[in-house]
Formats: C-alpha cells, sequence, structure tokens
C-alpha cells in the first residue's frame, strides 16, 4: 500500500505542476473540490488557498479521485 501511495503522490505533484489544468478532487466523504491555481504538496497533505487566502490542508489519504481538465 506504501508504494500504491508514493505513485500516486509522485503524479499528482506532475499535474499540479502543470498551470493550466484544471483539477477536481473527489473525497471518500464524497465532497469535491476544485483546486485554484494556488495549490501545493507539503509532507502528505495537499494545501490550498480559497479566495479569502485561507489555508486548507487535504491528507492524500482522503482522496478517492482526481478528474482533469485542460483550460
Amino acid at each position: 500500500m506504501k508504494k500504491k501511495s508514493s505513485a500516486f503522490k509522485s503524479q499528482l505533484k506532475k499535474y499540479l505542476s502543470i498551470k493550466g489544468l484544471d483539477i477536481v478532487l473527489i473525497l471518500q466523504d464524497g465532497r469535491t473540490i476544485e483546486l485554484n491555481k494556488n495549490r501545493s504538496i507539503v509532507k502528505d497533505s495537499l494545501v490550498i488557498f480559497d479566495a479569502n487566502n485561507r489555508e486548507m490542508r487535504i491528507p492524500l489519504s482522503t482522496i478517492k479521485s482526481v478528474d482533469l481538465y485542460a483550460a
């Protein structure tokens, strides 16, 4: 399981570096979160900032799937 999560983390890092990509996360609890351009991975969490410049951390283990859209 550890190898699978590290592969997911490295693939997600590649996607986050592409600024023209719109990324939508589907979490384990069913919520969907659309990522803006201020996004990065710190340790095992995805760090995003909302419109009010508040930080939100999403543990990578709670992400069920990722949808990508070319902008």
